[in-house]
């Protein structure tokens, strides 16, 4: 069976990588409104993308408060790429086999 990468089989970093992905550069408050989650648990999060390389930072420092902002790196975008192709093999999806869920038919054993 084929490994899917451990760091974006988490749902909210898939989800925090793959609005990255079309989002483009975000600030952690942006994140965290279209996120809807808390401070700590994005940081935790955000922490753990950051060490892998998937997402950068750059801090501003401008008038008021400093902001962080984030992106998605390239070596972020290829993995994201290879997690979505990873999941289509995996999953029973062709035009001819879809429902209006967008899923295939469920191979059920026996």
């Amino acid at each position: 069976m084929e490994e899917l990468d451990s760091l974006l089989h988490q749902p909210l970093r898939t989800q925090l990588v793959a609005f990255l992905a079309g989002a483009g550069e975000q600030t952690f408050s942006d994140l965290k409104r279209q996120l809807g989650v808390s401070d700590g648990n994005l940081d935790a999060h955000l922490k753990k993308l950051l060490a892998a390389d998937y997402v950068a930072v750059r801090k501003e420092t401008g008038n008021g408060r400093p902001q962080s902002f984030f992106v998605l790196t390239p070596g972020g975008l290829s993995a994201l790429q290879t997690y979505v192709q990873a999941l289509h093999r995996l999953l029973p999806i062709s035009p001819e086999t879809s429902n209006a869920s967008g899923l295939g038919e469920p191979k059920l054993a026996g």
